[in-house]
């Protein structure tokens, strides 16, 4: 999406100033960290929004309608296949699916930044042997291995995040690899070595700076990766395990009767939606915020 920049930089202005400036601007951007905004709400005040515990039962008030297609306010979204607030199962999912996308997009960062830095910065047998790895990662289907290993090792919230972020690295290696390449050419490079300084200390200090903005909308692409995989795991029924609420374990323990109760699948599957349109908006908007010379 364009940025709706009608001037031209002002000569001279701050940085921080000017990325502010196309940020406000940017619609695909504030509409995104709108919806991330809610959901981030959703997550952190699930405890004080939802109106029963997700885990309380009552096969006496079972697949109970949503307000709008004729059920009470009691339960606004109506109740689950065990007579479960859907409300309150749907505020907790968001705090599985912000914990899970961001957590493991942070291991993927380490993973991929250290050894795309590590294979562009010094290049020969160490850039031989990433790509290498890289080409055994690229070559196993990540899904599948997934599944295979966290029914190995046992479902649960930890195992999940590590598996996805140990599985999710290869487009950070690709991306900064090659910026790395380009940035060892450059000028400041050059005279940091003339003065003697060491490889962590050049890396630390002019590489990974100048790293910063491709690493940032990287992250935000595979935190919505990451939540797509979780949601997938659960509704697999290798993920997240019952009773603990996931949006992807909602859609599989509503597929059932969804020919009849069709909002069993379409609220969690709406929310999940939304929630990773808005992730890859936001990236978007900070790709054209962060380097407004590379957008088209």
């Amino acid at each position: 999406m364009a940025v709706v920049d009608t001037d031209l930089e002002l000569a001279g202005e701050h940085p921080a100033r000017a990325a502010l400036r196309r940020a406000v601007h940017h619609r695909g951007f504030i509409f995104g960290a709108a919806i991330i905004a809610v959901v981030g709400a959703m997550a952190l005040l699930a405890p004080f929004l939802a109106p029963f515990d997700y885990t309380e039962q009552n096969l006496g008030n079972r697949l109970a309608y949503p307000v709008w297609a004729g059920g009470s306010w009691e339960h606004p979204l109506g109740t689950d296949h065990l007579g479960r607030d859907y409300l309150s199962r749907l505020l907790y999912g968001a705090q599985i699916s912000v914990i899970v996308g961001f957590s493991a997009a942070a291991i993927g960062c380490v993973i991929g930044v250290a050894l795309g830095v590590a294979a562009g910065f010094l290049g020969g047998r160490v850039d031989q042997v990433v790509s290498f790895v890289l080409s055994c990662q690229l070559a196993l289907p990540s899904l599948l291995l997934a599944m295979a290993l966290v029914f190995l090792i046992g479902p649960s919230v930890t195992v999940v995040i590590c598996v996805i972020g140990f599985l999710h690295w290869n487009l950070y290696l690709v991306v900064t690899r090659a910026a790395t390449q380009r940035i060892r050419q450059l000028e400041f490079v050059t005279a940091s070595k003339a003065l003697g300084a060491d490889t962590l200390s050049i890396v630390w200090r002019d590489v990974l700076p100048n790293l910063s903005s491709h690493i940032l909308v990287i992250f935000t692409y595979e935190v919505g990766s990451a939540i797509l995989a979780e949601a997938a795991l659960s509704f697999l029924g290798v993920g997240i395990p019952a009773p603990t609420p996931s949006w992807g374990l909602m859609i599989a323990e509503g597929k059932d009767a969804m020919f009849f109760q069709p909002w069993l699948v379409t609220i969690p599957g709406i929310a999940l939606f939304l929630l990773v349109i808005a992730i890859n908006l936001m990236g978007d908007g900070l790709r054209d915020v962060a380097a407004p010379e590379a957008r088209h």
